[in-house]
């Protein structure tokens, strides 16, 4: 009777030690998706002097992969290459400040979007330029990263009037702009910010004209996750993981440690009921 007991407890504990490494081995078992992202994009991503990657949608990109139970890693691309190393299957998903717009709607399918800024024309300070007056404008330089909505923007409402300089990096602008070869520059706000800082007193640049949003058919609604079409299941593992980190505090956490301004999209109620 004693055998049996301990042969039963004996099996029992090995039956429990085996549920309990299958359920730690499907715990560690996640999917491996790759993030393809332009690098560099301050402060949104940069890499360090170790050579990682660091910035908000770093952080922002790697909790939403925590939330969706999936193990993550991040693919360099250059911007006018993105979508199609999307489609060749160079990575699974593009987190990298894409604008949601009706043209790229037609090549991926969008998460839901996780933050939104305005773009805004930069030019030295002592320069008298009108943005509004286009007559004013013929003939000057203005660059632009290539294959942005920017560069769509400008060339849509400006060609005609504007020299217009293409870059493959918002760096590349930023350095040109400064270097005195353009007149000015049509930048996303984020990186006007932090690499020209415009808004201070004693800088020698400054913001011409309103900051502009619209018209939605070129901006769109905002920065989203780009995933092929026939990903649905991904793109809605990260559209409750967005819901997840609004509903909870983490986004604004993130975002008050890189911004001293709001760029927040919150998902409306219908958007995480899904």
């Amino acid at each position: 009777m004693n055998k049996w007991i301990t042969s039963a407890l004996i099996a029992g504990a090995l039956f429990s030690g085996q549920v309990f490494t299958q359920a730690m081995a499907q715990d560690d078992n996640k999917d491996a998706i790759r993030l393809g992202i332009d690098v560099p994009y301050e402060p949104f991503v940069v890499r360090n002097a170790d050579g990682d990657l660091e910035g908000f949608e770093i952080d922002l990109g790697n909790e939403l992969c925590a939330r969706a139970n999936l193990e993550c890693s991040w693919v360099e691309q250059s911007w006018d290459g993105i979508i199609p190393g999307l489609l060749a299957r160079k990575y699974d998903a593009i987190l990298s400040s894409m604008a949601i717009t009706p043209e790229r709607e037609r090549q991926v399918m969008f998460s839901l979007p996780y933050y939104n800024t305005p773009s805004v024309w930069i030019a030295a300070r002592d320069r008298d330029i009108d943005i509004d007056d286009k007559d004013s404008l013929k003939g000057l330089s203005v660059g632009v990263q290539r294959g942005t909505i920017r560069d769509v923007y400008v060339t849509q409402e400006y060609g005609d009037v504007l020299d217009i300089h293409r870059y493959g990096s918002s760096q590349d602008v930023v350095n040109d702009l400064k270097s005195g070869r353009l007149d000015l520059t049509f930048e996303d706000f984020p990186i006007a910010v932090d690499a020209i800082d415009f808004r201070q007193d004693d800088s020698p640049y400054k913001q011409l004209g309103d900051s502009i949003k619209t018209p939605t058919s070129i901006f769109g609604k905002g920065a989203a996750m780009a995933f092929r079409q026939r990903d649905k299941a991904l793109a809605a593992k990260f559209d409750q993981a967005i819901c997840a980190v609004y509903a909870d505090g983490t986004f604004d956490k993130l975002m008050d440690q890189y911004f001293d301004y709001d760029l927040s999209v919150r998902p409306g109620e219908q958007d995480c009921a899904k």
